[in-house]
């Protein structure tokens, strides 16, 4: 008989646990888990929005092999995930190491860093930004005024635009500066005293002590920039005018999928895409983990 009561009560527990967290649970099976079975279903589809899906197969991944505009956000896409991750993952543990002294001007210029991780992925700022590296914007009036003679749309050259982008991507380096001064912050202040003693300088200590120290938290923020080079579109969209110009130099592989599904009314073309994107993502990621036991240091 108690162990039936027990068993009711723990029944109620449960119930209710379930009850609190049902709006999550029907949120991420509503636009999480149901949108993403519906895109696979598309992916294998002609469908254009208009008219019921037709199923053709494979056709859609097959497409992709010969269509130039693909290879083209592959390359783009890559090398825009390539130089904005690691140059961002670079400035923000320069600062974090900077800025390892805990003081009242250290808050501030933490503080002052960090705000373009806040507002540097909105719309706003994209938009601000496109207008600095206009012909006549902020950028080419300041070299004007230092007597070079520039007139050059930065934004509007091929051979420049992505690096426009890249550099916005590098100015949001201040959420991974957070974590990384967090992590310095954890290091026992014994091990650099130790390292004194045996004379190691400042080289040898950072390769030998704060660098695999760090290597964790190098693994998690890699990881998510990477995650989110890979996905980046609201910068590409609103600088390149929606249509990865010039010359498709700024046309990420997101902004690709958005163009097939929302402007051709490829819906099935881009569901495929999308996937193949999930995929590239879940191979890095998975080469990432696969490797962290070679670099990676924990101290268990």
């Amino acid at each position: 008989m108690k162990a039936y009561y027990s068993g009711r009560r723990q029944l109620k527990e449960d119930v209710a646990g379930f009850l609190f967290i049902s709006p999550w649970l029907i949120g991420f099976f509503v636009f999480a888990i149901i949108p993403m079975l519906m895109s696979l279903y598309f992916s294998f589809t002609r469908y254009n929005l208009l008219s019921a899906p037709v199923f053709n197969g494979i056709a859609n991944f097959q497409r992709m092999m010969t269509d130039p505009l693909f290879w083209k956000t592959i390359q783009v896409t890559f090398t825009y995930a390539f130089f904005s991750v690691f140059l961002r993952l670079a400035f923000a543990f320069l600062l974090a190491s900077l800025f390892k002294r805990a003081s009242w001007m250290t808050k501030v210029y933490t503080t002052a860093y960090y705000i373009p991780s806040l507002v540097g992925a909105s719309v706003a700022i994209a938009v601000l930004w496109r207008r600095i590296f206009m012909s006549d914007g902020l950028i080419n009036t300041v070299l004007q005024s230092l007597g070079i003679n520039s007139t050059n749309s930065w934004i509007g050259n091929p051979d420049t635009a992505l690096g426009v982008i890249i550099i916005l991507a590098i100015w949001q380096f201040g959420s991974s500066m957070l974590i990384f001064l967090a992590g310095l912050r954890q290091i026992p202040k014994t091990y650099y005293e130790a390292a004194s003693i045996d004379g190691a300088g400042w080289a040898s200590q950072f390769f030998r002590i704060t660098l695999p120290q760090m290597t964790p938290i190098i693994f998690f923020n890699l990881v998510m920039q990477l995650i989110n080079g890979f996905t980046a579109f609201s910068q590409a969209f609103i600088i390149s005018g929606g249509s990865g110009d010039p010359l498709n130099s700024t046309l990420f592989y997101a902004l690709y999928v958005y163009m097939r599904g929302f402007r051709t009314l490829e819906m099935g073309y881009a569901s495929a895409l999308a996937w193949v994107l999930v995929l590239i993502v879940a191979a890095f990621t998975a080469i990432i983990f696969k490797t962290q036991d070679r670099w990676v240091h924990y101290e268990s």
